[in-house]
């Protein structure tokens, strides 16, 4: 089974995997240069990926239900407070977004320290559902 890991293990890790387990995030996005960058292909619908927390332990099962490819400047709403962090615009969304993937990071992890994100950036928008609970 893939793994789901949510951004980087600490903080932010524990907070999106607590927002997995008590419901409120049913979303996610990440960049397809991600993807790309580990030789990886995004998720399909149907898939099951286990969801692992900050001390790489397996701490759910959820199902893909929807992926879709898009531009950032046409990541919707919906999608965005979707993702269980309190976004209520997707001027929020795509701030604080922004803001993690020009992180050191994220640039290490793409092998491309002036990586920046502009409205033609593809991203990988996934709706998903909380199937098992592990634990």
């Amino acid at each position: 089974m893939k793994r789901a890991e949510f951004a980087f293990p600490g903080p932010l890790r524990d907070k999106l995997v607590a927002a997995i387990l008590d419901g409120t995030k049913t979303t996610t996005s990440a960049l397809l240069a991600g993807y790309e960058a580990d030789g990886e292909v995004p998720p399909v619908a149907g898939e099951r990926e286990l969801v692992v927390d900050s001390g790489d332990q397996g701490v759910a099962i959820i199902e893909i239900r929807e992926v879709r490819i898009l531009p950032l400047s046409e990541v919707d709403l919906a999608h965005a407070v979707g993702e269980g962090e309190g976004f209520t615009t997707v001027a929020e969304w795509r701030a604080d977004h922004t803001s993690f993937w020009h992180t050191a990071e994220v640039r290490a992890e793409l092998k491309d320290p002036e990586f920046t994100v502009d409205d033609t950036t593809p991203i990988v928008a996934t709706r998903f559902t909380l199937v098992e609970r592990i634990g």
